[in-house]
C-alpha cells in the first residue's frame, strides 16, 4: 500500500513510499481506508523540526478520516462500512490524561494519516455525522475536540461571553460551538475580510488588532467592565497578560497555542485577585472527540475549510499553513 513519509524535519523530505499491506486485524483492531487528512500547527512544527520528541522517518499528519474496511474479533464499536474520524491520541480513550496516554500521538510518535490503509484500535475512532464530507470530517479530531473542551472548561452556556483570538481552525470551531450553546462571541483578526466571514458564521462582535492591538480594552468596554467568561488563548507569549486583563472575575483562560512564543510574564496578583483559571489543553480524549462530533452532528455544523489540496500538492498545503492567513482549516484529499 502507499504512504507518505517525512524522512527528516524538512518540507522537502515528504516522500511517497510503499508499505507492506496490513494483515487481517486482530482482536479489538480495525482497518480504515484513509480518505482525507487535515493540517494543524503541530504538523507544521513536526515537519520543520520545532516539535520536541517527534520521530523520523514517520507517516505525518495527526488528523484524518476514512471508512472501515475490516474488523477483528471482539470489535463492537464500529462495523465494516462505517465512516470514522481517527483520533490522534491513540491511547487516550477517556478520562484524565496521563503522560503515557497524552504523549503518544499519530503523526508525531506514531504513524499518522497519510497512509492508504491504517490499522487501528477500534476504540480510537469515532463515527461521523452523515452531513460531513471526507475533508470536513478530517478537520474534527484536534480542532473540534480542543474547541469543545474549551466550551466545557469555561462552562459556556446562554449568556456567556466568549473571546476568540484569530480565525484558525480551533477559533472557528469554537465560534460555531459557542453559538450552538447560546453564547455571545467576540472574535479578533488582522483581516476585515475574515471578520466579515466570522460575522456571517454568527460572531456578535469583531475586532481588528492590526488597527488597534489593545483588544482586551475592547472586551472590557463591550462587557460593561465585567470581562469575558472565557478567552480561548491561541497566541501565547505576551498575549497571556492581555487575556488575564480581558477575563472576568472567576473566568477561564483556555490556553492552547504558542504562535507568539512559549515564554510569558504575568502579574500573579491579577490572577489571584480575579481568581482566574488558566487551563492548558493537550487536545482531549476519544470520548471528548465523540462529544464534539455529536454536537456538530446535532447542529449540522459545517467545518470551515480554506483550501482542499491533492496529495501531489502536499508541500503547498504545509506552506499555506506556514504563511498563515487561512480561515479555518487546510485539508487534503487522499487521492492515492
Amino acid at each position: 500500500m502507499q504512504a507518505i513519509e517525512l524522512t527528516r524535519p524538512s518540507l522537502d523530505a515528504l516522500t511517497r513510499v510503499q508499505h507492506p499491506d496490513p494483515r487481517e486485524p486482530g482482536a479489538g483492531r480495525i482497518l480504515v481506508r484513509m480518505k482525507a487528512a487535515s493540517l494543524n500547527f503541530l504538523d507544521l512544527a513536526v515537519a520543520t523540526g520545532a516539535y520536541p520528541g517527534a520521530l523520523y522517518p514517520n507517516v505525518p499528519i495527526a488528523d484524518g478520516a476514512g471508512d472501515v474496511i475490516a474488523v477483528g474479533p471482539d470489535v463492537w464499536q464500529v462495523a465494516v462500512g462505517d465512516r470514522v474520524a481517527v483520533h490522534p491520541k491513540a491511547y487516550w480513550i477517556a478520562g484524565r490524561s496521563t503522560a503515557e496516554t497524552a504523549g503518544a500521538m499519530r503523526g508525531v510518535t506514531l504513524r499518522g494519516s497519510l497512509v492508504e490503509i491504517a490499522e487501528l484500535d477500534a476504540a480510537s475512532v469515532v463515527k461521523l455525522p452523515g452531513h460531513l464530507d471526507w475533508e470536513e470530517a478530517a478537520t474534527l479530531p484536534i480542532a473540534a475536540t480542543t474547541a469543545w473542551n474549551g466550551m466545557v472548561a469555561g462552562t459556556v452556556g446562554p449568556g456567556s461571553t466568549v473571546v476568540l483570538l484569530g480565525t484558525g481552525g480551533v477559533s472557528v470551531f469554537a465560534l460555531q460551538l459557542a453559538k450552538a450553546r447560546g453564547a455571545r462571541v467576540i472574535i479578533t483578526s488582522s483581516s476585515e475580510e475574515k471578520l466579515d466571514t466570522a460575522r456571517a458564521l454568527g460572531a456578535d462582535e469583531t475586532f481588528n488588532y492590526r488597527a488597534d492591538p489593545d483588544w482586551e480594552r475592547f472586551v472590557i468596554d463591550r462587557t460593561n467592565g465585567v470581562g469575558a467568561d472565557l478567552v480561548v488563548e491561541t497566541v501565547g507569549g505576551d498575549s497571556i497578560a492581555r487575556s488575564i486583563a480581558a477575563v472576568r472575575q472567576g473566568g477561564t483562560i483556555f490556553t492552547i497555542g504558542f504562535l507568539g512564543g512559549v515564554d510569558t510574564r504575568i502579574n500573579l496578583l491579577s490572577v489571584i485577585g480575579k481568581a482566574v483559571r488558566i487551563q492548558g489543553s493537550n487536545t482531549g480524549s476519544v470520548a471528548d472527540l465523540a462529544a464534539a462530533t455529536a454536537a456538530i452532528g446535532s447542529h449540522r455544523i459545517a467545518p470551515q475549510i480554506e483550501r482542499r489540496f491533492a496529495l501531489d500538492d502536499l508541500a503547498e498545503g504545509y506552506r499555506l499553513m506556514e504563511r498563515g492567513g487561512h480561515f479555518g482549516k487546510i485539508a487534503f484529499t487522499l487521492d492515492w
